[in-house]
């Protein structure tokens, strides 16, 4: 093993220390030992052998997008971005096998081009397809399953150094597990995802009122494949989003100065001004809605174009996944919560999105068609905005209708409340033990979950 500098070579592998990393939001972040960008199978096992020898632990992490410290460690920290190939595209069974470090950015630019698409994107695609569905990326759409349902195989090199290939008909059990792996089974190396072929979404929003979604929420599930709404607390304002396949040719009715100038630029000044006066949050909150929300708006595009969307600025968020038909009073209970507590503000939206049920052990959906309740407080120019009451609030009238957090965003969960939230809780864990016995893809959030 040479040192240079930073940077220390072991076998045909550098890893470099002093590196500082963040996630996206610069919520969390980590200074690891060594940092390393493997760009094969082969330097990946060796820096687990490393790893071994040393009694190191091992992170990976792709685009750092998770709001939450799931990606941090002090010790090796492997990012896979220069394992982002394409490996196989099936046009016959609309199957496409990628490595596990690919952006879905590129990898929905270059299905495009084989007239393929994803059926179901989350809002980012600056992340890797290995931790999209590590942490259960969602979208919305009642037909439609979190993203690791569109897994129909990948494969995974453990901490022995063994490469396992897992499907529905092989390895069975670990698949069930690894398609919601949160980064401690090992080292996703590839991913096969099913497609579907490539669409435009007719992407429609327009005004409403809290009472009339909800009163009829049954109505717009069946009305738009890919239906969300947003709410803006301190108000019964609401926008609706349809967004469903089209024909049409692309247009947009979006402009610059209306989504930077304002929505960007005016709405993170406004906030920052909050900080100082709270209750300027109710007015900016219905403000905005009248600004931006309070008439009709059409877009047609490709559909990976519509799903993505920007997330404005730098924020903290809170994501629950609740049995659908709570969805009625668990919003009305937090909007109740808000109105007897006049100190407690919030930003908008609330974002409201629906996700079928699955068989995937860990999965938010577990069993059950749900409704994802999405809470943000923004950091306007990275100042921190008092949250705590609203977080055990919200996350209070989550656990009472027994509601399941976004493994990438912040909780504050245990494996007490993981233990009666998901039944298939402890084979995760049996097949955990299995596969990393030592704990070496272990950190501080996940030891919170398994111990």
């Amino acid at each position: 093993m040479s040192q240079r500098g930073n940077v220390v070579q072991v076998g045909n592998v550098h890893g470099q220390g002093g590196v500082r990393f963040q996630n996206w939001a610069k919520t969390y972040g980590s200074c690891p030992e060594l940092y390393f960008q493997p760009t094969s199978v082969e330097e990946v096992r060796e820096i687990l052998e490393m790893a071994r020898q040393r009694g190191k632990r091992v992170k990976v992490v792709g685009g750092g997008h998770s709001p939450s410290d799931i990606a941090c460690t002090d010790d090796f920290m492997i990012q896979m971005g220069k394992m982002n190939r394409i490996l196989k595209v099936d046009k016959e069974k609309q199957q496409v096998t990628v490595e596990g470090g690919i952006f879905l950015s590129d990898l929905n630019v270059e299905l495009s081009k084989h007239g393929l698409a994803l059926a179901n994107l989350g809002a980012v695609s600056e992340v890797a397809a290995a931790g999209v569905i590590g942490t259960g990326t969602h979208n919305t759409g009642i037909k439609h399953g979190i993203l690791p349902t569109q897994v129909v195989a990948l494969s995974l090199l453990t901490a022995s150094g063994d490469v396992l290939e897992c499907s529905e008909s092989v390895n069975s059990d670990i698949f069930q597990a690894a398609r919601l792996h949160l980064g401690c089974l090992g080292v996703v190396l590839t991913v096969t995802f099913q497609c579907v072929p490539q669409f435009h979404l007719h992407e429609v929003a327009f005004p409403s009122t809290l009472t009339e979604v909800l009163d009829h929420l049954e109505d717009h599930l069946k009305r738009s494949q890919y239906f969300r709404f947003l709410w803006f607390p301190h108000s019964e304002n609401v926008s609706v989003i349809y967004q469903d396949p089209t024909n049409k040719p692309p247009s947009s009715s979006a402009s610059w100065f209306w989504d930077y100038a304002v929505g960007y630029y005016l709405l993170e000044f406004l906030l920052w001004i909050s900080t100082f006066v709270p209750s300027l949050v109710c007015w900016i909150n219905r403000f905005f809605f009248w600004l931006l929300f309070s008439s009709r708006v059409e877009n047609v595009a490709v559909s990976y174009k519509i799903f993505n969307y920007e997330c404005r600025f730098k924020q903290h968020v809170q994501d629950w996944a609740i049995p659908i038909e709570k969805t009625k009073e668990a919003l009305l209970e937090l909007k109740a919560a808000l109105e007897n507590n006049p100190k407690m503000v919030a930003h908008y939206p609330v974002e409201v999105r629906f996700a079928r049920g699955d068989g995937i052990w860990l999965s938010p959906c577990f069993q059950r068609d749900s409704c994802y309740m999405n809470i943000i407080m923004y950091r306007p120019y990275g100042k921190n905005v008092p949250r705590l009451n609203y977080w055990l609030t919200y996350e209070g009238i989550m656990k009472k209708y027994g509601g399941r957090p976004h493994w990438a965003k912040a909780h504050s969960c245990t494996r007490k409340d993981f233990e009666k939230m998901y039944p298939a809780f402890p084979k995760f864990c049996s097949v955990r033990e299995k596969l990393d016995p030592t704990g070496m893809f272990l950190n501080t959030y996940l030891e919170k979950v398994f111990y």
